[in-house]
């Protein structure tokens, strides 16, 4: 039976509930490098960033956002994260005629290098571990106001001489009120299941249901932007999931340059580790735009008596 194209964004939105309903994320969990962030804007923002438009990095926090890019878009960027682990990001979306939007991404994370040793505690080298995912991404809009997307990911994890794979979706949807300029949405991120596992030991994929909105204020240069994180998680009372609320402001100081604050509740309550907490959670970054066609966006975020970690990007449209 063919169904009518006008049925497609409500078909994709009814999998995301049932999915979100079915499936719950465990502790025993693999490929967690999916849940950290990645972008430099949404860094800055605390990662408060599932209803962002114009952005070609939305495809890794909510697939929807790619059919609000207003031309091709690609970007590239750089992590740095705790001791020696670096992480770096490539994407790019565009409209095809009346097709949709489609998009690709990379994200890859190195852990460094370790000393090796064999049973007898003898040094036998080094090894190395690394993660991978690769994102294809389809995103629409429905008469102007809803729009839907979805990716498909293939994820790669390496320790030494052993690997896993596995393959998962995105699933996310945005509605977008231009005259109030509020944006409401949800995406549930890393459905899948593995392909091929550590020394034959299956575990769960880091599923992540997220709910979030934004508003930009109609008397200051301010967009505010609400979220909340990690639904899926059922290792506590059903209202401890609600403790992962991220906050985040971006101040137009003009059109070339943009200040970003934000805050996690979540990270800030997961990272107590004594008394004091230091700036543990916040964040903050800003944005340059030159030349019409280039950003560079740069973000720093605290891990109280953990560390820091800085992330920066560039964006350029391609004409």
């Amino acid at each position: 039976m063919k169904i009518k194209k006008s049925f497609h964004p409500f078909l994709v939105l009814l999998f995301v509930v049932l999915a979100s309903n079915q499936l719950r994320s465990q502790t025993n969990t693999t490929y967690n490098f999916l849940k950290l962030d990645v972008s430099a804007r949404a860094n800055a923002l605390a990662g408060s960033y599932i209803s962002a438009t114009n952005d070609v990095n939305s495809i890794f926090y909510n697939p929807a956002g790619m059919s609000t890019l207003t031309g091709t878009q690609a970007a590239a960027g750089f992590y740095k994260y705790l001791l020696d682990i670096n992480a770096g990001i490539i994407s790019y979306g565009q409209r095809y005629k009346d097709a949709g939007y489609f998009g690709g991404a990379i994200r890859y994370i190195n852990y460094g290098s370790f000393e090796k040793f064999d049973e007898e505690s003898n040094s036998v080298g080094t090894f190395s571990a690394n993660e991978m995912a690769l994102s294809l991404g389809y995103s629409n809009v429905y008469k102007n106001n809803f729009h839907y997307g979805v990716n498909l990911k293939f994820i790669y994890s390496g320790i030494d001489v052993y690997s896993s794979t596995a393959i998962a979706g995105d699933f996310g949807v945005m509605y977008i009120l231009p005259e109030t300029q509020w944006n409401f949405a949800l995406s549930l991120l890393n459905a899948g299941f593995q392909l091929s596992q550590y020394n034959n030991t299956t575990e769960d994929l880091p599923l992540d249901l997220r709910i979030g909105l934004s508003k930009k204020l109609e008397h200051l240069p301010l967009t505010v932007r609400f979220e909340f994180d990690d639904l899926t998680d059922d290792t506590g009372d059903f209202i401890d999931r609600f403790k992962n609320l991220s906050v985040g402001g971006e101040f137009d100081f003009s059109e070339n340059v943009k200040f970003r604050i934000g805050y996690d509740n979540g990270q800030r309550v997961n990272l107590e580790t004594g008394s004091s907490l230091g700036l543990a959670g916040f964040s903050t970054g800003i944005g340059f735009k030159f030349l019409d066609d280039y950003t560079v966006d740069y973000a720093f975020n605290s891990l109280g008596n953990v560390g820091t970690t800085n992330t920066i990007d560039i964006h350029f449209a391609i004409k």
